[in-house]
């Protein structure tokens, strides 16, 4: 007989089975965090019950056991395996920046990589102070980071800085992200957490298309979009604004979930107050996300400020 089943994602599903008596067994399992459960299909689709390998007619309490027993040491290793497989392992080098005395922010970093699954996967690049110019020391050390992911024979490479921490990353989300990458070939950047200045939805509701503004603290690059900045002298150019000038195949995770941490910055000692304004802002994570916030709801957003001052005009008007 044929027996819709639904996804296993529901972790809950019923497996009718023929009895001795030319009656049914209706077996209804779910699925609890760390017990076993009875599992047919990665996705939605009807089966042929019983399977043709089984020539009987009916089966016994035994095969039943059995088939239950087999099926569910197949969904037990296919959860194991989609645990191990994550979006990170789309990506063939992974590097942090870090100056060598701050041991410091190498340990908080680390302690942040943990939490998503980034254990063993990172490469610190331990750099020395720029003694002339902090910016020009900013934009070398990144470009360290992609020539020695190309050189390495890398076909995308991830950057972050060791001031990263992370908030709403999700596993399985970011394994769809990486798989939109790997259906659009022709991507170069796709930014893990910035400030950016436009947004557009994409088919993958976990990936929007941007138009970049700022900051380069988490990132991955595209080997070919590597190659035009990696062996490119310092021209005065900031890092943090180092995508400004791309217009197309700029991506960003929704949401993005890479933020930096509100140790002091690097560059308050050239622009004197940036780090009190983030502070008064409510420190850089809450400024990215409002600046995403925003971008995704702006119509909407500016359809309620404009609703709002009719109503105030229109009140004030009647008195």
């Amino acid at each position: 007989m044929n027996i819709p089943l639904r996804s296993w994602k529901q972790r809950e599903f019923a497996v009718v089975l023929p009895a001795h008596s030319g009656e049914f067994w209706f077996l209804h399992h779910s699925y609890i965090a760390g017990q076993s459960a009875l599992h047919f299909a990665a996705t939605p689709q009807t089966y042929s019950f019983p399977p043709p390998a089984i020539s009987s007619h009916f089966l016994t309490e035994f095969n039943a056991h059995n088939i239950i027993k087999k099926q569910r040491t197949m969904y037990l290793i296919e959860d194991i395996v989609k645990k191990e497989a994550n979006g990170w392992d789309y990506f063939d080098r992974i590097y942090c920046i870090s100056l060598e005395d701050r041991e410091n922010r190498r340990a908080a970093a680390a302690a942040s990589f943990a939490n998503v699954g980034l254990t063993g996967k990172i490469e610190f690049i331990l750099v020395q102070p720029h003694p002339l110019n902090i910016e020009q020391g900013m934009y070398e050390s990144h470009m360290t980071c992609l020539r020695k992911g190309l050189e390495a024979g890398a076909k995308s490479i991830v950057v972050f800085e060791d001031d990263v921490i992370f908030d709403r990353f999700d596993a399985e989300r970011f394994r769809q992200c990486t798989e939109f990458l790997a259906q659009h070939p022709d991507w170069k950047v796709l930014l893990l957490g910035a400030l950016i200045r436009a947004s557009k939805k994409t088919a993958n509701p976990f990936i929007q298309k941007v138009r970049y503004q700022s900051l380069a603290h988490a990132y991955a690059l595209n080997r070919y979009y590597a190659e035009s900045l990696a062996y490119r002298p310092w021209e005065g150019a900031v890092i943090d604004t180092l995508f400004r000038p791309l217009k197309d195949n700029i991506y960003a995770v929704y949401p993005l979930f890479a933020f930096q941490n509100d140790f002091i910055s690097d560059n308050d000692k050239k622009y004197k107050g940036l780090e009190l304004f983030r502070r008064l802002c409510g420190g850089l994570e809450r400024i990215q996300k409002v600046n995403e916030f925003y971008l995704r709801h702006k119509f909407g957003i500016i359809a309620a400020h404009v609703i709002i001052l009719l109503f105030l005009l229109i009140v004030i008007l009647s008195r």
